[in-house]
């Protein structure tokens, strides 16, 4: 085991910001004996050129610091490797260091249980979503939380058309307008290769984890080393009908209600005229895309 551990750090975080973040989780790695180097870069494909290079030149784990872009920017080189990902969780959402049982907002105390599990071979072995579009081109792209589309994914792309106001309230103003418009989409949806499901639906989300957006459970009970997705569809709601059902989302109880179905499948293709799909919070374009669970994909540092 290589005693380098590679922090990767935000490229575009204002500032400096990002190293400043990193500076009490990296004292806690050199006091528990690690050399430790930061990878950045001018943008986000600069810092992924240089975190492959850091992979490949066998540092002995990475720790992404900051959300769950930065999360999803290290799956992108470290899928498929034997390098672990230990997760500094200081963004907005944190869906994947919440359902993964990681510290969150306390970078000294995520350093040191980085490097306590390094230590000690505390790994755990989890399922990543790769997400290909319809002509397949490329090797696809990796995601551990959640893809998302429908009314979601409409709300995302109205609120990232927004220059003003700054912030989460852009995204409320974005639903308030997204409802005023709402109508369901008719879907096609296609688990393992079998029959087409023609359906009417609000919402299709593919869960890797249980949740996206800073703590909604809208696939509540899925476990992320199982083999399998869980596919929550939300049908054709009313505005009244989702406007009740949203805030359960939350606590994960919408699973229950009438207008709500989970499958499980290791593949799904979805197709939607007019929907876009996001995973882990970043935009994958519009469907249709397919989405596979590979299991084991990803080596996590365990608490």
């Amino acid at each position: 085991m290589s005693a380098e551990i590679t922090l990767f750090v935000n490229p575009t975080a204002g500032r400096g910001r990002g190293a400043r973040v990193a500076q009490p989780a990296a004292s806690a790695l050199r006091a528990a004996g690690f050399c430790v180097r930061t990878v950045s870069g001018a943008d986000a494909g600069d810092a992924l050129a240089q975190l492959r290079t850091a992979v490949r030149e066998g540092t002995g784990a990475v720790l992404a610091v900051g959300g769950d872009g930065m999360v999803s920017l290290a799956l992108q080189a470290l899928a498929g490797t034997l390098v672990p990902l230990g997760v500094i969780a200081v963004g907005t959402g944190n869906d994947f260091a919440r359902a993964m049982g990681l510290p969150v907002r306390d970078p000294e105390q995520a350093g040191r249980l980085a490097g306590e599990a390094l230590k000690e071979g505390r790994i755990r072995e989890i399922d990543l979503g790769r997400v290909n579009r319809a002509e397949g081109a490329g090797s696809g792209t990796w995601y551990g939380t959640v893809l998302c589309s429908g009314f979601d994914s409409r709300v995302n792309d109205r609120g990232n058309r927004m220059r003003l106001p700054a912030g989460r309230f852009k995204y409320d103003l974005a639903m308030i307008a997204e409802l005023a418009a709402f109508r369901p989409f008719p879907y096609r949806i296609t688990l393992d290769d079998g029959p087409v499901i023609e359906t009417e639906a609000t919402l299709v989300a593919v869960g890797n984890g249980s949740s996206y957006g800073g703590g909604m459970r809208i696939c509540a009970d899925a476990v992320p080393d199982d083999g399998l997705f869980d596919i929550t569809v939300v049908g054709d709601c009313t505005r009244a009908t989702l406007l009740r059902v949203f805030p359960r989302v939350y606590r994960g109880t919408h699973l229950s209600h009438p207008k709500v179905t989970v499958h499980r499948a290791r593949k799904v293709t979805l197709e939607a005229a007019g929907s876009t799909a996001y995973a882990d919070g970043e935009p994958m374009g519009p469907l249709p895309v397919t989405a596979e669970c590979v299991p084991a994909a990803l080596r996590l540092l365990m608490p």
